[in-house]
């Protein structure tokens, strides 16, 4: 079982940064596939960003490129999603999902097997 903790959403203006962390416990993380996805009200849950299985690759929604960041540091079973220039349309709670194999599609939350709460970002205008 891997449990998942999200941290560092808040309140930023438009162009402000934040960097997002999600802490894995339970079973080391170094050959998991990590995901962020966001879901803003009365929209679907869609994918944001991910690291390959193996670690070498990143994966990100056109929305957010050139913008987000993804990167891990397996010793510490942490990943991170620096997210700069934000928008307002980059409001969203954002999940953190990992799954001990090689999803698929990186873009599907139906690939990924654990799931955090949550951290709410909000991008004022």
């Amino acid at each position: 079982q891997v449990q998942l903790v999200e941290s560092g959403g808040g309140l930023v203006q438009a162009g402000g940064s934040l960097r997002l962390s999600c802490a894995a416990s339970g079973r080391t993380f170094g050959s998991y596939a990590m995901g962020w996805f966001r879901q803003a009200p009365g929209k679907e849950r869609e994918f944001v960003a991910a690291f390959s299985w193996s670690g070498t690759r990143s994966y990100y929604a056109d929305s957010v490129k050139g913008r987000f960041t993804i990167s891990r540091d397996n010793a510490k079973n942490t990943v991170y999603l620096q997210m700069n220039s934000l928008k307002p349309e980059d409001t969203a709670v954002y999940y953190c999902a990992a799954d001990p194999s090689a999803p698929k599609d990186y873009g599907l939350g139906a690939y990924y097997r654990y799931w955090g709460r949550g951290t709410q970002v909000t991008v004022s205008s």
